[in-house]
């Protein structure tokens, strides 16, 4: 099968050493405590309760909590923790759009982003796995651990099999995630969002996971460059319009309506329990990551 590769980024596989070494702090963070709530396990000490999921051992339901609040819940421990790790990963045509500046692709930064997270994952020995989509559904893997399901992310980040399908499938991929998680996860989708229809499969899957949404975003999003009357193409349906590029009061327009849009998804994302990222494509991923991390500590 025909490959084509990152634009305006070096291969994930040549860069994994360098990853690696940007990963551990990455690493540190996730077992620093600060996502307790997702471990789960057997041992001595009691650390609470939570909903539960299909494949839940039933000797571990608390009966006095699942009396009190008419649906099942069992009991979790401190010891013997694990902590599973899931990335939903978007690779459709507005994630690839050239910029004019030598600033990587949204797809770049949301590929080197969900390396970063499965090299921490395996640092600490997580299971870790993965949706990716565009069009259509491209790669999918149950979690699992181990530098070589880590190579297999690696490689399907890099590789992007080219696709007659343009759009995105962004809420079957989701729902797809849900479906194969059978424990409570720490789920990243890196995504721009510029689809439809996938506001309820993110709230069922953020009521049996913790989820972490982090929406890719360009220069270009609020400001175009002067250009005069000039043809645009929207690359997920092809619809083609005139767009006066100079116009002081169309630039304004652009402006708000894409501040709109970025407002009312962190809105919905705080509303419904998952945190809300914005990720530009000029900043280093590991430096978004490192914040993700000490935000949710200071959640807790």
């Amino acid at each position: 099968m025909a490959k084509r590769y990152l634009a305006n980024n070096e291969s994930l596989i040549k860069k994994a050493l360098y990853l690696r070494l940007m990963a551990e702090d990455i690493a540190e963070g996730m077992k620093s405590g600060n996502f307790r709530s997702l471990y789960r396990g057997q041992g001595i000490e009691f650390a609470g309760v939570r909903e539960y999921n299909r494949g839940d051992d039933i000797r571990t339901i608390d009966w006095n909590v699942t009396a009190r609040m008419g649906r099942p819940y069992i009991k979790i421990f401190e010891e013997e923790r694990e902590l599973q790790i899931f990335l939903i990963v978007d690779s459709s045509r507005s994630m690839q759009l050239e910029n004019a500046t030598d600033r990587r692709t949204k797809y770049a930064a949301a590929a080197e982003t969900a390396a970063l997270v499965a090299i921490a994952a395996e640092i600490n020995a997580c299971p870790t796995g993965a949706v990716f989509f565009d069009g259509a559904i491209n790669f999918s893997a149950e979690p699992a651990l181990g530098k070589e399901n880590t190579m297999q992310i690696l490689n399907h980040l890099d590789r992007l099999p080219p696709s007659p399908v343009s759009g995105s499938v962004l809420p079957n991929a989701i729902t797809a995630a849900a479906k194969v998680l059978r424990k409570r996860t720490l789920v990243f989708i890196l995504s721009d969002f510029r689809c439809a229809d996938w506001e309820k499969p993110l709230i069922n899957l953020a009521q049996k996971n913790d989820v972490i949404a982090i929406n890719l975003h360009d220069a270009a999003d609020e400001e175009l460059p002067s250009l005069g009357t000039v043809k645009f193409m929207d690359v997920e349906t092809g619809r083609k319009m005139s767009l006066p590029s100079s116009s002081t009061a169309f630039k304004k327009e652009w402006r708000n309506y894409n501040e709109m849009n970025q407002n009312r998804w962190q809105d919905f994302c705080i509303k419904h329990g998952i945190m809300p990222v914005i990720l530009d494509t000029k900043t280093e991923p590991v430096q978004v990551l490192n914040q993700i991390f000490a935000r949710k500590a200071r959640l807790r």
